[in-house]
């Protein structure tokens, strides 16, 4: 058994980096707080990251071109980008109904992070799953915030 990163690690989801990056939502604000004073570490990788940039780009999010090289910055002054190559465990991981998803489970795991946080109903269907297999927390950044801030 791998000894578990420190600071723990944090898997975010899309939506909520556009809440902590984009929009400064209140409910989010102390996983924010937490990732800048390094209490917990933010991971992603590749095909999350880009995910995140091509949101960045949707014509109905208030971003301008102007004003997403900053986003683009300071997501990435606060979430690790990790390589592709992470090994993973023997546990199987629950499937996503919604495939687009699934990198955030498999990063999770992969990552050994201790918290997946997501706003998204398909990944947080599986919170209970991950939680009997051990594998790690899966809610809301409310929920996350109630529990650590």
């Amino acid at each position: 058994m791998t000894a578990e990163p420190s600071p723990p690690r944090i898997v975010l989801d899309t939506n909520v980096c556009l809440d902590i990056f984009l929009f400064g939502d209140a409910q989010s604000a102390a996983l924010h707080v937490a990732m800048q004073r390094g209490t917990i570490e933010a991971v992603t990788r590749a095909d999350c990251r880009e995910e995140w940039l091509r949101v960045l780009h949707y014509p109905q999010l208030p971003v301008t071109d102007a004003a997403r090289p900053g986003i683009e910055a300071a997501f990435d002054a606060l979430v690790r980008c990790l390589p592709d190559e992470l090994a993973t465990a023997a546990v199987p991981l629950p499937r996503c109904a919604d495939p687009d998803d699934q990198k955030f489970l498999e990063l999770a795991q992969a990552s050994g992070a201790r918290w997946l946080v997501s706003k998204d109903n398909e990944l947080l269907k599986l919170a209970p799953r991950c939680k009997r297999d051990a594998l790690f927390w899966i809610g809301l950044p409310q929920a996350w915030s109630l529990r650590h801030a």
